[in-house]
């Protein structure tokens, strides 16, 4: 079973603050959840995607091509 985190749970984890967590949510720069029906938009993190997101190599893609490229 997947274990969901708060913004502020998934800042302590991955020890930064809550709004870093919501800036990188917002971004898409980690893998988040909005939930719906709230004036505020309140966001839910799956540790175990957090972790797949957080402590795999970077791809090509996000290093602006291919490895080719670059070397």
């Amino acid at each position: 079973m997947a274990e969901w985190l708060t913004a502020t749970e998934a800042a302590q984890y991955l020890k930064v603050k809550p709004r870093t967590v919501l800036k990188w949510a917002k971004q898409g720069t980690i893998p988040a959840h909005p939930l719906s029906g709230a004036k505020r938009v309140p966001w839910r993190f799956v540790k175990s995607e957090l972790d797949d997101a957080m402590f795999s190599p970077p791809s090509a893609a996000g290093l602006g091509g291919s490895i080719e490229q670059q070397v």
